[in-house]
């Protein structure tokens, strides 16, 4: 028993500091600029959107909780003491993600880009979002990191991986598929 608990503690370690480890390497690739970085709104209670959902009504939507807020502005701070510049911000519609956008970075950075709105039940317009998306990515070749504040199903079908929430995914372009280059957790 006491063999099973020093292997538990030992495994939870290595955990803890490989995540560690993987967002250092992720401050890394920002430094140098010139990425696009998949950040997954911050803390919204819930999961789905209420029946009533309207992408035009925050009322109707999960929003930001006080943690989420904090999160956002702490996102914000990081990316401005760790991270080359960041001179614009797309974000989806979604109030928690424009919220989180714009407490990060601010209003003067942020723009609204309806292709990261994937609705609820519209998997062939979010199919034609998705690749509009993808060639877009690849393209972008600015100096500056580019961040993309979105949901997780964004990410998920653009690098085949689900962020947390509040996590950056910075996107290797190369090759046929966009990948994940490193991960920043935020919380």
């Amino acid at each position: 028993m006491v063999l099973m608990h020093r292997l538990l503690a030992a495994l939870f370690l290595l955990v803890l500091t490989s995540a560690a480890g993987a967002t250092e390497a992720g401050w890394a690739l920002l430094r140098d600029g010139g990425h696009v970085v998949l950040l997954r709104h911050a803390n919204a209670p819930g999961t789905g959107e209420p029946a009533n959902f309207d992408i035009a009504k925050c009322a109707t939507q999960r929003n930001l909780s006080d943690r989420g807020r904090q999160q956002a502005k702490r996102i914000g701070a990081l990316f401005a003491a760790r991270a080359a510049p960041v001179e614009k911000v797309l974000t989806s519609s979604y109030c928690r993600c424009a919220d989180t956008a714009r407490l990060a970075f601010g209003d003067a950075l942020t723009e609204i880009d309806g292709r990261l709105d994937f609705l609820p039940g519209d998997a062939e317009g979010n199919e034609e979002k998705a690749l509009a998306l993808i060639e877009f990515i690849r393209s972008y070749t600015d100096s500056a990191n580019l961040v993309m504040v979105l949901n997780e199903d964004v990410a998920q079908r653009l690098v085949g991986v689900a962020p947390r929430e509040a996590e950056a995914l910075i996107v290797a372009r190369g090759g046929e598929t966009l990948k994940v280059a490193g991960r920043i957790r935020f919380n």
